[in-house]
């Protein structure tokens, strides 16, 4: 086992011959500057290609030293034009002696996990429904249009504001589960459609930045709930999550630290109402930093927010209402899967035991669908992320099943307890 094969991959042209490595010697090679990754026994060195990769450099660094082949199928909707950049890249393969899965992953679940995911296809679940995502997209364009002319026949007077915060608040919760949607491409055949929709979408509905949120969100549900590596529970100075972060604060010393800085802070500071508006505004002025010229600045902020901003007092007044209102529908349904479950360093497990332990799902109607945007659905989520939102009850039984086979436990609760496990 030479390290030739390293040499092939950053040249660029993969050898004839391909080295065999064990898992021993790949697992070494997850440092910053030094990556590879096994995608169906195929060893790559991804060193180099991690600054380039359309996904950021975390999320294919968070996987460093391991088996990907489950994240790969996952997050790309073509993978035979993915391996065209993964072939350059090639170094080796894994020894024949050595198993598929790394670091005593059980074996047969992960192939019931590959075979769940080709029934799942061969029952076309992930393809989309034009009709959905067109009536979905058209009832946020009439809730804004709507909103648009209440502003320009009745003014911002106080009943008007009112009724204005809870119309845009439904648009723009609507619209930030419909940017995910495109965001995780599971709307078109072809991944450039759906970053072009969701740029429209996450850009003008919302005004926030596409870029932004890929490199992070795809970093979560890469490795969830995982400290250093989901951006989501990276929150060590104004929160301590999980069962084993509290002792390690405590016992590092960290403790008065932290609890001075939250002091400083104000329990105030830290509701989700705060929290979130002043996350969206810091999003927008990135995006709009990122912007190329100030017409392209204009076009991409939302028409509604700059005629509240020339409105004045009244519509600065709708603005924090609704702000008030949307930032407590969006934590609240976003943190509900995730916040109650398990929280802890990285155990290396497989896709199937990792999304699960960090992930679980609330009752289905067709107000939670509604209201969640289909979020109520998270372990199929995560499982499949470019599964089309309107296909999880369809395959929801099989990993149910999936599940009970392995001992896997398939947490599913109402809507009112989700929200109070927050709490708790």
């Amino acid at each position: 086992m030479g390290k030739g094969g390293e040499k092939g991959g950053e040249s660029g042209e993969p050898e004839t011959q391909l080295r065999c490595y064990t898992w021993e010697e790949i697992q070494k090679h997850n440092l910053r500057t030094d990556k590879w990754l096994v995608i169906e026994r195929k060893v790559y060195n991804v060193t180099k290609w991690a600054n380039r990769h359309p996904g950021g450099h975390r999320v294919i660094s968070h996987c460093a030293g391991e088996d990907a082949t489950d994240a790969f199928q996952a997050f790309h909707i073509n993978p035979t034009l993915v391996q065209k950049f993964l072939k350059p890249l090639l170094i080796g393969e894994l020894s024949p002696g050595e198993p598929s899965q790394d670091r005593d992953k059980n074996s047969q679940l992960v192939e019931d996990f590959r075979t769940l995911r080709k029934t799942a296809e061969d029952m076309n679940l992930f393809r989309a429904n034009p009709l959905f995502f067109s009536l979905y997209l058209g009832h946020i364009i009439a809730m804004e249009v709507l909103a648009w002319l209440m502003v320009s026949y009745f003014g911002t007077g106080w009943i008007t504001t009112l009724i204005l915060a809870c119309i845009l608040t439904t648009s723009q919760a609507q619209a930030g589960w419909l940017q995910h949607d495109f965001g995780h491409l599971s709307v078109f055949k072809k991944s450039s459609w759906n970053h072009i929709v969701h740029k429209f979408v996450i850009g003008h509905l919302k005004g926030a930045s596409a870029k932004w949120w890929n490199h992070r969100h795809f970093q979560h549900h890469a490795k969830p709930n995982i400290f250093k590596k989901d951006p989501d529970v990276n929150m060590l100075h104004i929160f301590v999550l999980g069962d084993t972060q509290p002792v390690e604060v405590r016992q590092s010393g960290l403790t008065v630290k932290v609890l001075r800085e939250q002091r400083e802070a104000g329990s105030s500071s830290l509701t989700p109402r705060k929290l979130t508006p002043v996350g969206r505004w810091v999003l927008k002025l990135m995006y709009i930093q990122h912007a190329m010229g100030k017409m392209k600045t204009i076009l991409r902020i939302s028409k509604l927010e700059l005629v509240f901003f020339f409105q004045g007092v009244g519509s600065s007044l709708l603005t924090k209402r609704q702000k008030f209102l949307e930032s407590h529908w969006f934590v609240w349904v976003t943190q509900m899967n995730h916040i109650p479950m398990e929280i802890d360093c990285e155990k290396h497990r497989d896709w199937l035991s990792s999304q699960v332990a960090a992930t679980c799902n609330i009752e289905q109607s067709f107000f939670n669908d509604w209201f969640t945007g289909h979020l109520n659905f998270q372990i199929e989520h995560h499982l499949f992320p470019t599964m089309p939102r309107h296909n999880f009850w369809k395959v929801k039984p099989l990993v149910k099943s999936l599940c009970a086979k392995y001992g896997v436990q398939y947490e599913e609760k109402p809507l009112g307890k989700a929200f109070v496990d927050i709490v708790g």
